[in-house]
């Protein structure tokens, strides 16, 4: 009924709950059951009913009996007895009633005992994040991390122009540059990591405005432990300590969409940097190739353009805008509860979606067929006035900048220019100037 009357009253957009927080209800609806009877406060027939029928929308089964919107209510309460409703008339068919007549298990009296919908749709959406982040979002950062850190190694002694303000700078290797973006990677898994910590800590048991009334004392830790003993791994939930912080509080999933968002600026970055290094192919910086996936212009034949890198840059300003969606609506916790948790849990939900997909494409369609171009490498290496760095050890800062602005002018080169002033011979250019030596410090 109360399914029926949300469809009714809120013909709103066509953005659904996410499925990943109705997998979240299932578990907790079943982990409720199952503390419910240890605690002595529902029979074991109905917990065997409510168990399998969860089992049945975790199989995915019942989907097409969660039609809701994310535009409702905004603690989810209608999502939370859209759950109740369906696992109570799965639990009766379970049971062998009918649920149209028989009321052998009760939505709100058995399914949601002990709960409110200001815990359970808390509780469902820390759930859903934490699976979705574990099992979706780190496995694609390994992927895309591990294949640039195989080609950081391959290419560690190729070397190469710098370049910082878009402008030339003293050389690196390829592979130096690539590893720094390992790092970035490397730095995003710590900071998600870290984020995860407070997710893990869910609102169930402090029923409607955290007090617990009509819940158990134990009912919150008991849960916690229930669903990291069934789920498919232990993803380490623990009751949250203040579960009025619980309600109303959501900077949990502040910090994870800000994780979020680091990640999206560090994807946008390397995106922007392997579609620049692979311009051209005759006019642009072309020290790179990148594989062919399709043709590019509808107009201009032959023309192949960085499509997964377009594709993963629109993902990182799309994963930006829901950062700012969801501070906002974190912010607005009146009194004892937050009353944006759908649009919270979904704008999360998409970003960790979103980020997964665009890194394992960009990994399969561009980043394991990058290779080096070595003759655009050494021929802008060898050509760049900023090799004139090395020589300010020997002749000093004015004197290396005097080569250079006259190299720059005459249209010669910085070996012609330093023998043409007097200032070195050579020998000595070429004893000073070696760019294979500038790609570290040196005592």
């Amino acid at each position: 009924a109360q399914t029926q009357r949300s469809l009714e009253n809120f013909e709103i957009g066509n953005e659904k709950m996410p499925r990943e927080v109705i997998y979240g209800f299932a578990n907790l609806k079943k982990a409720c059951a199952l503390v419910n009877y240890e605690l002595g406060r529902l029979d074991e027939q109905k917990k065997v009913a409510i168990s399998k029928a969860c089992e049945s929308v975790l199989a995915g089964e019942l989907d097409d009996e969660f039609p809701l919107v994310v535009w409702q209510t905004g603690s989810g309460t209608q999502s939370n007895m859209n759950m109740n409703e369906v696992v109570a008339h799965k639990a009766i068919e379970i049971l062998g009633g009918d649920f149209a007549k028989d009321k052998l298990v009760h939505p709100n009296d058995d399914v949601n005992k002990g709960q409110s919908s200001n815990d359970t749709y808390p509780t469902a959406m820390r759930i859903a994040e934490v699976v979705a982040v574990v099992d979706d979002l780190i496995p694609a950062i390994n992927q895309l991390k591990n294949t640039l850190e195989a080609k950081s190694k391959s290419f560690e002694s190729i070397v190469k122009i710098g370049r910082t303000h878009l402008q030339d700078a003293t050389p690196l290797t390829l592979g130096q540059e690539l590893g720094g973006y390992v790092a970035m990677l490397d730095a995003n898994l710590k900071q998600i990591d870290d984020a995860l910590v407070y997710c893990k800590e869910l609102a169930i048991g402090g029923t409607a405005v955290g007090t617990g009334l009509n819940s158990h004392p134990e009912f919150s830790l008991r849960v916690a432990q229930s669903l990291n003993n069934f789920m498919p791994k232990n993803y380490g939930f623990v009751s949250q300590p203040n579960k009025f912080h619980a309600l109303t509080g959501h900077d949990a999933e502040v910090v994870l969409s800000g994780a979020l968002k680091a990640l999206a600026a560090n994807l946008m970055k390397i995106a922007n940097d392997i579609r620049w290094l692979a311009s051209g192919p005759r006019c642009g910086i072309g020290e790179i190739t990148i594989p062919e996936n399709e043709p590019g212009s509808s107009i201009m034949p032959g023309k192949v353009n960085p499509t997964q890198a377009e594709a993963m840059t629109m993902v990182a300003v799309q994963v930006m805008g829901n950062d700012a969606t969801v501070g906002f609506a974190a912010s607005q916790g009146n009194f004892e509860l937050n009353v944006f948790k759908p649009v919270i849990a979904y704008n999360i939900l998409q970003s960790i979606k979103l980020l997964a997909d665009a890194m394992r494409s960009f990994d399969k369609n561009c980043a394991v067929g990058i290779e080096p171009v070595r003759e655009k490498i050494d021929g802008y290496l060898h050509n760049s006035l900023m090799l004139v760095t090395a020589l300010n050890p020997y002749i000093g800062y004015e004197k290396a900048a005097l080569i250079a602005k006259t190299a720059y002018k005459n249209g010669t080169t910085l070996r012609e220019e330093a023998i043409s002033l007097g200032l070195l011979s050579g020998e000595e250019f070429d004893k000073y100037v070696k760019p294979e030596e500038m790609i570290s410090p040196k005592a």
